[in-house]
This record gives structure tokens, C-alpha cells and sequence, in this order.
């Protein structure tokens, strides 16, 4: 149910730029979504086909494109992937430090539309 404000916000950016251009229809909403983020893409288009009923927006397809999750290292300036949760065992792979801080791979960003 968490994907329900996520669809929220979404939607409503894509409807104002697409108000701003003077767009018809939107075709499909292309998506950067953080593989830290726990949003399921068969939610987001099944809340987003409920909420854009009626909307310039209506039967538009979203593309997701699942971002890797991404750490900092403080003592190197390493950026480096990782596979679990960030903490102490996420330590750098080029100096073993363990002042990391997480980047990329847990929030959601609209990439691109497709319009008409």
C-alpha cells in the first residue's frame, strides 16, 4: 500500500508538465526506481491505472528501470556497489573503510515521458 503516495506524487508531476506542454496524451512514463526501495512494479501500475482514470495520463504504461544501490566512501571518495543493507559491513572496496554513506539506489525519479 506504500506504492499509493508514491503513484500520488508521480502522477501529479507528470500531469502538470504535461498540462505546462500542452501534451494530449501520455503514452509512458519512464522511471528511475532505487533497488533499495521496496515499491513493486505491479502496484505501481495497478495504483497508477486507478489514479490516472479520466487524466491525460489514462492507460499510460510505466517503464521502470531499477537504479543500483550505491555507496560513498568518506575516507577514499570510492563510490562502489553493494548488495545488502548499508551498514558496517559494507566496508570500501579500495580501503576498507567503513564511513559510507548511501547514494543511490533507494528513492524514485521521473526520467522521461512519452507523449503525444
Amino acid at each position: 500500500m506504500h506504492e499509493l503516495p508514491v503513484i500520488e506524487k508521480i502522477l501529479k508531476v507528470v500531469l502538470a508538465h504535461a498540462a505546462k506542454h500542452r501534451v494530449r496524451k501520455v503514452l509512458a512514463i519512464y522511471l528511475d526506481v532505487g533497488e533499495l526501495s521496496d515499491l513493486e512494479e505491479q502496484w505501481m501500475q495497478h495504483y497508477f491505472d486507478h489514479l490516472s482514470k479520466g487524466s491525460r495520463a489514462e492507460k499510460a504504461r510505466l517503464v521502470i528501470e531499477r537504479i543500483p544501490a550505491r555507496l560513498y566512501c568518506a575516507q577514499c571518495g570510492e563510490t562502489f556497489s553493494f548488495t545488502t543493507t548499508p551498514d558496517e559491513s559494507n566496508a570500501c572496496p579500495v580501503c576498507a573503510g567503513c564511513d559510507c554513506q548511501l547514494i543511490a539506489g533507494q528513492g524514485y525519479f521521473v526520467k522521461n515521458l512519452e507523449v503525444i
